[in-house]
């Protein structure tokens, strides 16, 4: 529709304006132009009598609150980065114009100059952030920190209720933003492993609030759209069944350790993934314990019980195998619980403190939980519905898709201790080691990491510390290498109990030593020698030649356990840039985490 100067209050240059400008709009965009024209005319309406009506509409129309959305997100795993990105996707359909960025890669002095502000960021170890959050997180918390009074947030936090410090990080986040003087666009959201429900209504809530200030309505989020032409259609949400290719064990006979080498087929999945990313596998329970559960709780097995909001139905003993979580206790569920129990103690336990409370949880499961406070009121439904969905277990992918076309590989320790009087192990694992076998299929998926990945440019050098199953990552790392014919040098540090029974994918690194695609191995097996050995200690031997790789600019990446491992790896870097580098123990710290901040220290830990 073009306007006409005929009759109309515009001049004709103003009139060529908006007929260029008009048939741009977006209908949301017409909308908020509308509203905004409306709220203008309104205020100049009222405006006092005396003002001249120029003056009123520009001194008393409301300032409009800017359609521009900053999205942060703080990730370790990758979680908190896709729903990030999922959020920026649903809020630009909205007619919001957003930006999804890392922690890491924002510039906090931007801070100011925002008015919409989304955190997602996730809880990592003992309530400490992602590592991608951890600059952003201390200039937030620190004296450089700038009052942010025009500021509108909202926060939604990922946790696992098992520890102790749930969300954290997320709660950290949205108290300090609203001390610096934010105003919450909607309330902090807390999610458990099952995050996609709360997700949703948060994002949700976040939308209403914001478009309240733009004077538009809202429609509740809808489930995300099909994917579109390349993408697969299997997700978290929307498993793949993986067929397994190769269920093997790395590790010698005699040896105290098994690890499963496990081999999954993509074929028909329209499933990719890049050397870095993890595979999500939802377990089933051990059947044993399954059937323990419920003799002693003397259920019928074939009673049919919903599993979802969705009113999905099953029979009791498949519900408690393959969609409940029963090898993991927790606070709100003991709190849930003790409504079902008529043993008092219980509801005393929950009310004596923390450390009673954690002693209680750490290495016990549902069965020793209903043998403790028994009897037991309510049925079967009742009981399952206090409990946890089935959480995927996420494991480092150990290959290349570009050198295994159609598969997956991965490097899996089975677990298995005893503790309380009873034989206990990984849901997963024995899964994987005990009950699999070539021909069965797995509920996957993939789960996408930004936070460590190969450099872009392959001539640069990489130095890689993984001990145990943390080997995994890196296999994927060197095979990706070789199949693009990478010139940049690749330094390996790998350790275990024993050389003979330990060494796990041997030939294969030592193939690749020899053809050059690995350039350096240094090995640690810290049971074959009297004073145990680790790969810190083959670290700080050639801690010249390691501080000279990375002032040439080599990227460090570290895979394995971070309470023990990951933490000494890390001191031990600084030990080495400290000392090789003839600097304070101060700034030997701030180079470390100046290369963290430029993707030069990269960490997949657990």
């Amino acid at each position: 529709m073009q306007l006409q100067v005929v009759n109309s209050p515009f001049s004709q240059e103003q009139a060529d304006l908006l007929n260029q400008l008009l048939p741009t709009l977006t209908e949301s965009q017409k909308i908020w132009l509308t509203g905004y024209l409306a709220a203008s005319q309104s205020a100049a309406a009222t405006a006092a009598p005396e003002a001249p009506a120029a003056q009123a509409s520009t001194e008393n129309a409301p300032q409009p609150i800017s359609k521009e959305v900053t999205i942060l997100f703080g990730s370790q795993t990758g979680n908190s980065q896709g729903l990030a990105k999922q959020a920026g996707k649903t809020l630009e359909e909205k007619g919001f114009q957003v930006n999804v960025t890392s922690m890491n890669d924002f510039k906090p002095n931007q801070l100011k100059k925002i008015q919409n502000l989304l955190i997602v960021v996730s809880t990592h170890g003992e309530g400490e952030p992602p590592d991608s959050a951890l600059t952003f997180h201390e200039f937030l918390h620190g004296r450089r920190a700038p009052k942010l009074d025009d500021l509108r947030f909202s926060v939604l936090a990922l946790g696992d209720s098992s520890y102790e410090f749930f969300c954290q990080t997320g709660k950290e986040f949205d108290q300090r933003l609203e001390e610096l003087g934010g105003t919450r666009i909607h309330p902090r959201v807390d999610c458990d492993l099952d995050y996609d429900d709360p997700a949703a209504e948060w994002l949700d809530g976040v939308i209403s609030g914001l478009s309240e200030t733009q004077g538009a309505s809202s429609a509740p989020t809808q489930a995300a759209a099909a994917p579109s032409s390349g993408e697969s259609a299997y997700s978290r949400k929307n498993p793949f069944k993986a067929e397994v290719l190769e269920n093997l064990n790395l590790n010698g006979r005699g040896s105290n350790k098994e690890t499963r080498h496990l081999e999954l087929s993509l074929e028909g999945s329209g499933l990719t993934y890049a050397p870095g990313d993890s595979l999500g596998i939802y377990p089933e329970n051990d059947p044993v314990l399954v059937d323990l559960l419920i003799k002693e709780m003397n259920w019928d097995p074939e009673e049919i019980v919903t599993v979802n909001k969705q009113g999905d139905v099953r029979p009791l003993k498949e519900a408690l195998t393959s969609h409940f979580e029963i090898t993991v206790l927790t606070k709100p569920l003991l709190e849930q619980a003790a409504k079902l129990s008529a043993n008092q103690d219980l509801t005393e336990l929950l009310s004596t403190g923390n450390e009673k409370l954690k002693e209680f949880i750490e290495g016990r499961d549902l069965l020793d939980l209903v043998q403790t406070y028994g009897p037991w009121s309510g049925s079967a439904q009742d009981f399952i519905s206090i409990l946890r969905k089935m959480p995927a277990r996420l494991y480092s992918i150990a290959s290349s898709l570009s050198a295994n076309p159609d598969e997956v590989h991965l490097t899996i320790g089975a677990v298995r201790y005893q503790t309380h009087g009873r034989d206990r192990s990984g849901v997963c694992s024995i899964l994987c080691s005990e009950r699999l076998e070539p021909g069965d299929t797995l509920p996957i998926y993939i789960q996408h990491n930004e936070n460590f990945k190969l450099p872009e440019n392959p001539e640069t050098p990489i130095i890689m510390v993984g001990p145990g199953t943390g080997i995994a990552p890196f296999r994927s790392f060197i095979q990706e290498r070789e199949e693009a014919g990478a010139d940049g040098k690749s330094w390996l540090f790998f350790g275990d109990q024993h050389f003979v029974t330990d060494f796990l994918y041997q030939t294969e690194w030592q193939q690749w030593l020899k053809d050059g695609v690995l350039t350096k191995m240094d090995v640690a097996f810290s049971r074959d020698t009297e004073e145990k050995v680790y790969v810190q200690h083959r670290m700080l031997e050639a801690s010249k030649e390691l501080y000279e790789w990375i002032e040439q600019g080599a990227v460090v990446y570290i895979c394995g356990d971070e309470k023990h491992m990951a933490h000494d790896v890390h001191m031990t870097l600084i030990d080495i840039i400290e000392k090789e580098g003839q600097m304070s123990r101060e700034k030997a710290e701030q180079y470390l985490a100046d290369m963290q901040q430029q993707k030069r220290y990269q960490r997949d830990v657990y």
